[in-house]
């Protein structure tokens, strides 16, 4: 089973109706497919994650270097936690959010037993990352799009916290979302709805056939979601 991973340059403001009444608050349409029980604080042992060089590649292919700001949404026990203090040192701005509770308190615990100061661990709701206004230079979903209950309302509140030019990375499996993955197709729909156009694909370790997609932003053009749905569906 491959590894995807995409990455999407600045996004763009969802263009979903508006409730009668509510200035500014979409209609947030349900997605149309399963959305994967959360199971585990971790995608698989680091060790293995390690020995493809996993991180180091997604962290190169987000152009990650030292004063990048960078929030780890979904960050379970801290794999890329861990690695992107490693790259980005003491001064380093990063925030590693969770929705539960005993995975914050396990990441925190395993951050003070490494000696790592200022990571900025935030308890998220499940459709909010819960990040500060223009904070992040770079957010990455690691393994974790397939839980997001509603992506487009989670996206759209995400967006809220990308500085200018910000870059969102999604690494995934590439297989149904019940079973702990997302399929390229879906997520290039899911995407599309909140403006973006794929801009390249590349093989990264065809050992574990580890995948990537960049994507940049697009004006945004209105299609209704009948439409939407009809795209999922092929």
């Amino acid at each position: 089973m491959r590894i995807i991973a995409f990455v999407a340059i600045s996004l763009c403001v969802l263009q979903f109706p508006l409730r009668e009444g509510w200035a500014g608050e979409p209609i947030f349409p349900t997605p149309n497919r399963p959305v994967a029980q959360i199971i585990s604080a971790e995608y698989s042992d680091e060790k293995t994650r390690d020995l493809h060089h996993e991180a180091e590649r997604v962290m190169d292919l987000l152009s990650i270097k030292p004063g990048v700001r960078v929030a780890d949404i979904g960050a379970g026990r801290g794999y890329y936690t861990v690695r992107l203090s490693a790259r980005l040192g003491p001064d380093a701005t990063i925030y590693a959010t969770d929705l539960k509770a005993d995975h914050i308190n396990e990441l925190r615990a395993r951050l003070k037993s490494k000696g790592i100061d200022g990571v900025k661990v935030v308890l998220s709701s499940p459709n909010d990352p819960t990040l500060p206004p223009a904070a992040i230079d770079v957010a990455l979903l690691a393994h974790v799009y397939h839980e997001i209950e509603n992506p487009y309302e989670f996206m759209y509140r995400l967006h809220r916290s990308l500085a200018l030019g910000a870059r969102v990375g999604i690494v995934d499996l590439d297989r149904p979302t019940e079973s702990h993955g997302t399929p390229p197709k879906l997520l290039r729909c899911e995407l599309g709805a909140l403006g973006y156009r794929e801009a390249a694909f590349h093989i990264l370790n065809r050992q574990t056939d580890i995948s990537w997609s960049s994507f940049h932003r697009m004006n945004y053009h209105a299609r209704n979601q009948s439409e939407h749905a009809a795209t999922e569906n092929n």
